[in-house]
């Protein structure tokens, strides 16, 4: 491929990326959570710029809370053990239900929804819901990557004779053990994320901690959603 087709293929990437309203969603939370981590709760052209693009973001996530509800409906892989189907099915109705209350404190705050005290209390119960969905997903993640490592040690002695790395099955159970192991990191800074916004450990857990966590999971949130390239034909 020559330097041109190289450059439109990546351009053709990058559009296809910032086609998605989720990952357009995630690089406004990077910049959110960049800006308090720069604020550390302090007034200024810092705070603005986080507090303006919390309510830009809402916007991206309207009737967002349908694809959890979908996916609280859908039937599980064959095999998943129930209690990570229940926790499965309990993040997924946790997030459906704090993207749902979102949308009203979205109307609170834009001032169509003239009940503050009311919009404010369940922005509360938003958080606590988004709270519990973190837990849930660290709880599967760990789950999953046990039953990863499990099947792959099981592979591992069938292929004890040949080189592991060379086989593909065992090449896409490793690759989805390091996306797990990546989802469980971000599961865990989602959580100390919530517990700041919460403010339920505020001496601890400050806004520049809560910023820090927030930006880095926003990052790891921006690289899950990158588009596979294209592979190179070869002549």
């Amino acid at each position: 491929m020559s330097s041109l087709d190289v450059a439109r293929a990546e351009l053709a990437l990058a559009v296809l990326y910032l086609n998605k309203a989720e990952a357009r969603d995630k690089i406004c939370r990077a910049i959110q959570y960049g800006s308090k981590f720069l604020s550390n709760g302090e007034p200024g052209t810092a705070q603005n710029v986080d507090k303006s693009t919390s309510l830009a973001r809402k916007v991206f996530r309207l009737f967002k809370f349908v694809n959890d509800l979908h996916a609280l409906v859908s039937p599980n892989a064959p095999g998943t053990p129930l209690p990570l189907i229940l926790l499965g099915k309990s993040k997924n109705a946790l997030l459906s239900t704090f993207l749902f209350l979102d949308q009203i404190v979205w109307l609170g705050r834009t001032g169509i929804y003239k009940n503050k005290e009311r919009a404010e209390l369940l922005g509360r119960i938003s958080l606590f819901c988004w709270l519990g969905s973190s837990v849930c997903t660290t709880l599967v993640e760990i789950g999953e990557i046990g039953r990863l490592s499990s099947s792959m040690k099981k592979l591992e002695k069938e292929l004890k004779n040949t080189n592991k790395y060379k086989n593909e099955q065992y090449k896409t159970k490793l690759q989805k053990s390091n996306e797990r192991s990546l989802a469980l990191v971000k599961a865990a800074m989602d959580i100390v994320v919530a517990v700041g916004l919460l403010q339920l450990a505020p001496k601890k857990v400050t806004p520049r901690v809560t910023g820090g966590f927030g930006f880095v999971s926003s990052l790891i949130s921006c690289y899950q959603l990158l588009p596979s390239a294209p592979k190179a034909k070869t002549t």
